[in-house]
């Protein structure tokens, strides 16, 4: 994100884009709620970020995440923004079944991604791939794990910043 803000059309993008929200934000009231107020600016500088910044990617080390998930994210922010607006029953009531809606959605997912997976170390068992069957086994047992950039210098000591891990 960082990067992105270096470049000169999109920075003067994003700050359109605060400036415009942020000026909507200031006809709303008075501010008595301070964490209905938190929340209004907190989930404009989200949504700025999102379309001057395009951070739409999809994570990697979820691959039954697809776009029917994220459209589930949005409708779900969605609803988290006029319960902001408007706490009133109906809102919370819509928030709940869209929150609902959005969980059954992730976990069937999930539950089709990995019976799929554990079909394909089935036929991997059947026609006898041994090497495919323990990799599928192994990835099962150890599950997603970050990388970690990590160097020892000269000294021995163990490096994790980025320009002295380019350095070495």
């Amino acid at each position: 994100m960082m990067g992105k803000l270096n470049e000169l059309e999109v920075r003067i993008q994003y700050q359109i884009e605060i400036t415009n929200r942020f000026a909507a934000l200031e006809n709303l009231g008075d501010g008595k709620d301070i964490k209905r107020a938190w929340e209004n600016i907190k989930e404009n500088l989200r949504t700025s970020a999102k379309e001057s910044l395009d951070l739409h990617k999809l994570k990697q080390h979820r691959p039954w995440f697809d776009e029917e998930c994220l459209h589930f994210l949005d409708q779900r922010k969605q609803a988290k923004m006029q319960w902001v607006h408007d706490p009133s029953h109906s809102n919370v009531a819509n928030l709940n079944n869209v929150r609902c809606d959005a969980s059954r959605h992730f976990r069937n997912k999930k539950k089709e991604y990995l019976k799929a997976r554990i079909g394909g170390l089935e036929t991997d068992s059947k026609i006898k791939n041994i090497r495919d069957l323990y990799r599928g086994i192994n990835d099962f047992k150890k599950g997603y794990q970050p990388r970690t950039y990590i160097v020892k210098n000269e000294k021995g000591d163990l490096v994790t910043d980025s320009h002295s891990i380019l350095d070495r």
